[in-house]
């Protein structure tokens, strides 16, 4: 059973990072190099889509990780797995201050009402978001060493 969890927990977590690395760096340079407000448009919908979907990703990850670690507690590779789940916690605290409040705002924005400011604080969202994805890479790290 211990082994289904450990394939199943890194599973789910390697596919989140694979999410989040693809928006950093795929659908975002695509986004960014679109004309008119195509860009922000895609953007605020993706801000939409992903707000509602990722949170539950980021904290069913961070349990199933949790739930790894007290079921394995006395076999090889917990102080990996305890790793791994203090980085996933810090991407969700990072989440939770730096990047929901920026895309919060962001998602709500049309050409007519978006501020002056709008791609300065786009740039901080992706510069966060860069961050936030080397978080999880080295948390999907040390999972998949703990399988080892």
């Amino acid at each position: 059973m211990l082994n289904a969890l450990q394939v199943f927990t890194t599973v789910v977590v390697g596919v989140m990072v694979g999410v989040e690395f693809s928006v950093a760096f795929v659908i975002t340079p695509i986004l960014n190099a679109l004309p008119g407000d195509s860009g922000q448009l895609g953007r605020a919908h993706g801000g939409r889509m992903l707000g509602a979907v990722m949170p539950v990703w980021y904290v069913t990850s961070l349990a199933l990780v949790a739930i790894w670690a007290i079921a394995g507690w006395h076999h090889h590779g917990t102080g990996l797995i305890v790793t791994s789940a203090a980085l996933l916690l810090l991407s969700v605290i990072m989440s939770i201050l730096l990047l929901v409040p920026i895309n919060n705002r962001g998602k709500a924005w049309t050409p007519d009402n978006r501020p002056a400011d709008w791609k300065q604080q786009m740039n901080r969202w992706d510069r966060f978001h860069y961050v936030r994805v080397a978080v999880i890479i080295a948390a999907f790290t040390l999972l998949v060493a703990a399988l080892t």
